[in-house]
């Protein structure tokens, strides 16, 4: 019996809805394309050009790469590359109409049905993808068929995923287990080790957030100091209006990358803006750049009190190490106390574990930000960019233990006990 939804299988049902996201994605990424192709924007192509482009587009907002192939200067020697880099504002768009799918699957299923229109929409979208790879290869342009299938997939996964979670209330009304009750049955050990790792994921999550936070706040005062600048690019390319809203949107696109790339920067590690070029908070090497606005906003100039950015990733250290001391959930310290009879001892053990084991959480989740965020943007200079995934998690890890051991220290002092009023 449904509750809501069309009387379908639930198979069928969440083909469906999976292809609604696929077409309302991709007529999003069109509306741009071929608003571009009518004033004249792609020069003499066709109108199939632009319908492949805009496939292309889909694609990428995906995160498929694609083969880019092109003739050099001398009109004789082929050049060819990989495009990796995805804007990481196009994938949140087919997010977002994945997720309102996964609510609309879930009110038409019972918990332990789910996973039946789950099916049938990553079919769906994997076919659709699969089509889409196939259509919209050119002579020029060749996406990889196998990650035309799975990416979007993924994707779609991810969304429909968390939409079913938010329309359960909880994951065990998801998976048809109740968590509580397994719980419950535990040992007190396993129950307070369990606490005790929670603890610890989310405060490595607290010291992401803060690290994130932190990046955003240093780029958006870049891009407001440099914005007369970035509006002098905009007056050499002479883009149009529709040309000019396409670059502006290309760019808000960019904007996640650019935060993750901020991270890196005032992490210390630095990242990548072309082969030979690096920028960090110790050196800025940077080569010939193609005219985009948001790049006038790099580093330039004397760069001798830069260092004390790396302090704000020890910040976002410090948060987290004072969240941790809130939650109260050093079960750790606890079983250390018992099995350590000098208390100076067992105490500076576990604050050293607990300051790794946050920095490792924060350097983890930096590291899977920066391989989405960097890439290759097919051929030249620009086939490196971003920062090396494993080298800024092992700043950010070693900053974010130093802030968190600091943290949990000072915080107790910063703490106030509320008065109780007679």
């Amino acid at each position: 019996m449904f509750r809501e939804g069309i009387p379908l299988p639930l198979v069928l049902q969440g083909a469906l809805e999976a292809l609604q996201v696929a077409i309302f994605v991709a007529l999003i990424f069109a509306v741009p394309v071929v608003g571009v192709w009518l004033t004249g924007g792609w020069g003499n192509s066709s109108i199939e050009s632009a319908l492949r482009l805009s496939g292309q587009v889909w694609l990428k907002a995906h995160g498929v790469p694609l083969d880019i192939s092109t003739v050099a200067a001398d009109g004789v020697t082929e050049i060819s590359g990989v495009m990796t880099l995805t804007p990481l504002l196009f994938p949140i768009i087919p997010f977002l109409f994945a997720w309102r799918a996964g609510r609309r699957i879930a009110r038409a299923s019972y918990a332990d049905q789910l996973w039946q229109g789950i099916a049938g929409a990553l079919v769906a979208y994997g076919f659709f993808g699969f089509i889409t790879g196939f259509a919209v290869r050119t002579a020029d342009v060749r996406p990889h068929i196998w990650a035309s299938i799975l990416m979007p997939m993924i994707i779609l996964g991810i969304g429909v995923v968390i939409g079913t979670r938010r329309e359960a209330g909880s994951w065990s009304r998801l998976i048809g287990v109740d968590l509580s009750e397994r719980i419950a049955q535990s040992s007190q050990a396993s129950r307070w080790a369990g606490s005790y790792v929670a603890a610890i994921t989310k405060s490595a999550f607290v010291a992401f957030m803060g690290l994130v936070a932190s990046a955003a706040l240093v780029l958006a005062i870049a891009l407001f100091m440099h914005w007369a600048d970035g509006s002098n690019v905009y007056q050499q390319l002479r883009p149009g209006l529709v040309g000019g809203i396409v670059v502006t949107l290309a760019q808000l696109a960019m904007i996640p990358n650019l935060v993750v790339w901020t991270m890196a920067w005032i992490s210390g590690a630095g990242f990548t803006l072309g082969v030979g070029s690096h920028l960090s908070p110790f050196e800025t090497t940077v080569g010939p750049l193609p005219a985009i606005p948001f790049l006038t906003a790099l580093p330039t100039g004397s760069l001798d009190a830069a260092w004390l950015f790396i302090l704000l990733p020890v910040l976002a250290g410090f948060a987290a190490g004072w969240w941790f001391m809130r939650e109260g959930e050093n079960h750790f310290d606890d079983w250390l106390d018992r099995k350590i009879q000098m208390r100076w001892l067992s105490f500076s053990l576990s604050t050293l574990f607990l300051g790794v084991a946050v920095g490792v959480g924060a350097g983890l989740l930096t590291a899977f930000a920066a391989f989405i965020s960097g890439g290759s943007a097919g051929i030249g200079r620009l086939s490196e960019l971003g920062p090396h995934m494993w080298l800024v998690a092992a700043w950010v890890a070693g900053e974010v233990a130093i802030g968190v051991i600091a943290g949990y220290l000072v915080s107790p002092y910063l703490e106030r006990d509320p008065v109780l009023e007679d």
